[in-house]
């Protein structure tokens, strides 16, 4: 459906501008911090990264699947289909801007209102516009769905996983997947109403915003390479593919990734915004209470569920660190053969981030 969009599009009078608008950089952005932490939600967005999607689809692979593998196609494939769609809306942008006579910066936009208002609009002066418009919404409900498949398949296998007592008997899973299904069609239902476009804005700033993927990026990057160790971790993949990924891969677990979502997540609290519709209609303050409250939702379980684990545990503080940071008995480790390599400050800067000692 993409590939029939493209191709119809770039054969629109006024293509051209709106490709080349598509293409020629505009440099001094680059100064921009807030291009930087645009750029860095989106990658968060696309990729699907700390929502879970890929840890639970990931989980019903054979252990040694070679997931190193996986994630450079899944790159590639990812960033290459994004690349290959502004092709196929700018060239149908710069068509709308040529029939209106204003400046593609103008005529695009962003969030929803580029899928449901400016693309429609587009659309609708094509030649045989009902079958350009039956075609495009046709995608559009096809990656709605696409998602929706992908982020139920997420929580309800972390759910299955924590309780298999509860929900590994017959049709129980499917219970509970028509259960999330009925409270998600539920809460959908109100974004469909008159004022529905400001409640969806309203999660959408707020509950899905890149700030709370942010914070648990930060959570996860630092517990994978600083707690559970960058090297152990190294090991694990190796044990998996069969061979050793790229070395530097291993530095970037440990400052590279913690350092860029930190810094773009104090930006994004510093240059923080009340949320506006349209750039015209502001929240009003219990608007954007409530969306802080969606916000913390999800921001809040992290804290949360460490204190309460730290408190059902017994012993010493200490000691019951110690256990929450050792990894679990059941977790297959690499058994290192030969002498023991010889200590450098690059294994020493790495064993440092190790609590195999203390385990």
């Amino acid at each position: 459906m993409l590939v029939v969009l493209l191709i119809r599009g770039v054969t629109l009078p006024g293509a051209a501008q709106g490709i080349q608008f598509y293409l020629y950089p505009n440099l001094t952005r680059l100064w921009d911090p807030q291009v930087w932490m645009d750029a860095g939600t989106q990658i968060f967005f696309s990729f699907a990264l700390c929502l879970g999607c890929l840890t639970a689809l990931g989980s019903y692979n054979k252990y040694h699947n070679n997931c190193y593998r996986d994630c450079i196609a899944l790159c590639f494939l990812n960033s290459g289909t994004s690349f290959v769609a502004g092709f196929a809306i700018f060239s149908i942008l710069g068509f709308m801007s040529q029939e209106q006579g204003v400046p593609i910066s103008e005529v695009a936009e962003s969030g929803p209102g580029l899928a449901f208002i400016a693309y429609p609009r587009a659309v609708v002066m094509l030649p045989f516009s009902p079958l350009w418009s039956c075609c495009f919404f046709f995608m559009v409900v096809l990656l709605g769905l696409d998602s929706q498949f992908v982020g139920l398949e997420s929580l309800v296998t972390g759910v299955v996983d924590l309780y298999p007592r509860i929900f590994r008997k017959k049709n129980r899973r499917e219970l509970l997947i028509l259960a999330v299904a009925v409270f998600s069609f539920l809460v959908g239902l109100v974004m469909v109403t008159e004022g529905g476009m400001y409640v969806f804005q309203l999660f959408d700033y707020y509950a899905a915003s890149g700030m709370c993927l942010l914070f648990v990026a930060v959570f996860e990057s630092l517990t994978v390479a600083w707690v559970y160790g960058a090297g152990r971790f190294y090991d694990n993949i190796k044990d998996m593919i069969g061979y050793k990924p790229w070395p530097p891969i291993k530095y970037c677990w440990l400052f590279f990734t913690p350092a860029v979502c930190m810094a773009t997540f104090l930006f994004s609290l510093i240059k923080y915004t009340p949320l506006t519709y349209n750039n015209k209609y502001t929240y009003p303050w219990w608007g954007d209470f409530l969306g802080w409250l969606l916000a913390l939702s999800s921001m809040v379980c992290i804290p949360a569920c460490s204190l309460y684990r730290l408190s059902t545990l017994k012993g010493p503080l200490r000691e019951r660190i110690r256990q929450l940071l050792c990894p679990a008995a059941d977790l297959p480790q690499q058994t290192p053969a030969g002498p023991p390599t010889p200590e450098t400050p690059t294994t020493s800067l790495l064993r440092l981030t190790e609590l195999e000692s203390h385990c």
